[in-house]
């Protein structure tokens, strides 16, 4: 495919610059808005999450932090309350466990606990995924855990355009919402090249709306509901399925909570067939919420079973080999797709 100019009003960027790009046109419109973390400030995060931030912010508003994710979610909730606009990052999202105590109990509850009077504008964002022989500990995608606490929203995007709209958006949020990020969609050098990372980016203000999903490619056979990095192997596999004359509809879920259930509606009902790929675990997850959604309306759309291709319920191996064969990548999905037809 030839790679035009971009239209007049925007640039290519990767995601992580996209991202950069938001927080600092939030941080010079709000001087409220502040970012901390590990290795976020002189390094500019390890994910590229805060580059050139810190010459233009200062120390002050780009907060390099010990290693005490307890800690430092603890300061950024406080601020919230009282009045701030932090975005805290916890480096990866398998650290949840070290601070889940401060994310649940306290971040995603004080505005209920205060009966609506206190409010945490908070974001929390973090870094997801496989693929690049991180093991066990540094490779999941634990966004449907977060999803199903309530009190948070929480949104993963796929794109770079999506990825400076939903983290404006993000900030401007009076709730706390979980921002979380794959890898693999950033375009970073030292990773696995993915040409969907580098891609049109809207200038100036661009809000994407939480709880909207968009269809990444319309398509009349078959829908495949997806998010974050799936989305590019699922429009991988139909691009080359379309030379077969299948036409796959790919629904890129954007936001978790709120969870776009009207556009997974929409697309089932005229394709009639559902696959849900997902990153996370199999059980107890995003797929099966996504699939109940279908069953709780109406069972009937569907005209074959639903096919879920998901992480099985096995930590993320190591080796490379053994977590490409647990990782729902382009050769997976191809095979549900198929037996969806």
């Amino acid at each position: 495919m030839t790679i035009t100019e971009a239209p007049q009003g925007t640039r290519r960027l990767t995601t992580s610059k996209a991202m950069v790009e938001a927080i600092d046109q939030e941080m010079s419109r709000d001087p409220s808005v502040f970012y901390l973390g590990e290795d976020v400030g002189k390094y500019g995060g390890i994910f590229s999450s805060t580059t050139g931030l810190l010459d233009k912010y200062g120390p002050e508003r780009i907060i390099d932090t010990p290693i005490s994710e307890t800690a430092f979610i603890g300061l950024g909730i406080g601020a919230a309350v009282e009045g701030m606009r932090p975005i805290v990052e916890l480096m990866f999202s398998d650290f949840m466990g070290v601070c889940l105590d401060q994310i649940y109990n306290h971040m995603a509850k004080i505005h209920f606990e205060s009966g609506g009077h206190v409010t945490v504008p908070m974001v929390l964002t973090m870094a997801a995924g496989g693929g690049y022989s991180d093991g066990a500990q540094h490779s999941q995608c634990l966004w449907g855990t977060f999803a199903h606490l309530p009190g948070m929203k929480v949104v993963v995007p796929s794109s770079p355009a999506d990825a400076k709209g939903l983290m404006a958006s993000a900030i401007r949020d009076d709730n706390p919402v979980v921002y979380i990020f794959h890898k693999g969609v950033m375009g970073l050098p030292w990773m696995a090249k993915n040409p969907r990372t580098l891609d049109e980016v809207p200038e100036g203000e661009h809000l994407v709306p939480i709880g909207k999903a968009r269809v990444a490619r319309p398509g009349s056979d078959v829908t495949v509901v997806t998010l974050s990095l799936s989305v590019h192997h699922a429009l991988d596999v139909a691009d080359r399925l379309a030379g077969e004359g299948i036409d796959v509809e790919v629904v890129d879920l954007r936001s978790l909570v709120p969870l776009d259930r009207e556009t997974v509606l929409e697309s089932v009902g005229k394709t009639g067939r559902l696959v849900v790929v997902d990153e996370d675990y199999l059980s107890y997850g995003v797929s099966a919420e996504v699939v109940a959604t279908v069953a709780d309306v109406d069972p009937g759309m569907l005209r074959v079973p639903v096919q879920r291709v998901a992480v099985p319920d096995v930590p993320i191996p190591y080796a490379h080999d053994l977590e490409y064969a647990v990782l729902p990548r382009q050769d997976r999905i191809e095979r549900a797709i198929r037996a969806a037809l």
